[in-house]
């Protein structure tokens, strides 16, 4: 055997290790989900003895009044979907200009962008929290425990890596392009939706994606502006109520998570194929 191929076979082993690692809490999880709280703390590894079970974890969810499935899903998907739609566009739209505005400022404002991104979240998060307290009493309007409140943390959250690829995707355009629709009669609005949105749809899906898992998943931003027990309160927020000071139910708590985790695979599934190029051709181009 060459040494070539030796070295090929041993990449192909570290990469099916990886991959057991990684799938590996993930399978865990799936099994417990079919069992009932006493087996899983019996038996963890060991495969569901009754696959009727999992119906049966199901059903709990739906109707646990602690959880509040159905409105804690529909609160993720309006929360998640209105940032994802404003994330893309509002950065997109801000990439394009800064691209194409050749000034000082531009570069500027682009690096300001950019410090988002250096900055942990830990840092602003207390006074994010006092900052929308301060907004909602000058304003009259409730940022807490309200989907606008979220919303308006996670585009700024979100902004600064969006507008960062964007930048590096739009580089990539030619300008003729955009000069010769504004010569057919195109406005600023109508160049943008029109010509470079659609251009933009590799890096935008990647960009969908990847919050969307974020957004989708987080934990700590929804619990500091909507609250454990806050009306509007997320699928995360929901499967936390099921572990309690003293109890915790743990075949609820593994159900709620394979539930909670189905729709951002599904995205992910059927986004793959545009993630690995919107991502190099905005790092490349």
């Amino acid at each position: 055997m060459s040494k070539k191929r030796v070295t090929a076979l041993m990449f192909e082993i570290l990469a099916l290790l990886l991959l057991i690692v990684f799938f590996m809490p993930f399978l865990i999880i799936l099994i417990n989900a079919g069992k009932t709280s006493q087996e899983i703390i019996n038996t963890p590894i060991a495969l569901p003895s009754h696959l009727v079970q999992y119906y049966i974890n199901v059903k709990n969810i739906f109707t646990n009044d602690n959880v509040k499935y159905f409105s804690g899903f529909l609160n993720s998907f309006i929360i998640t979907s209105v940032s994802l739609i404003a994330i893309g566009v509002f950065s997109g739209m801000a990439a394009w200009v800064l691209v194409r505005t050749k000034t000082k400022y531009s570069y500027l404002i682009f690096m300001f962008f950019l410090s988002g991104m250096v900055i942990p979240f830990q840092v602003v998060m207390l006074p994010l929290v006092r900052l929308l307290e301060l907004m909602g009493n000058f304003t009259g309007i409730q940022f807490k425990d309200t989907y606008y409140g979220v919303i308006l943390a996670y585009i700024g959250f979100g902004a600064p890596l969006s507008i960062f690829l964007f930048h590096g995707f739009i580089k990539s355009i030619p300008l003729d392009i955009e000069e010769a629709a504004i010569i057919d009669g195109c406005t600023k609005p109508q160049l943008f939706f029109q010509i470079i949105l659609p251009i933009l749809k590799p890096i935008f899906v990647t960009l969908l994606v990847l919050n969307g898992m974020w957004i989708w998943n987080d934990y700590l931003l929804p619990v500091l502006i909507i609250g454990v027990n806050g009306k509007t309160r997320t699928l995360p927020l929901s499967v936390a109520n099921l572990a309690g000071s003293y109890v915790r139910e743990w075949d609820l708590i593994l159900t709620s998570v394979v539930l909670a985790a189905l729709p951002v695979i599904v995205l992910f599934l059927f986004a793959q194929k545009h993630i690995i190029k919107g991502m190099t051709s905005g790092a490349i181009k």
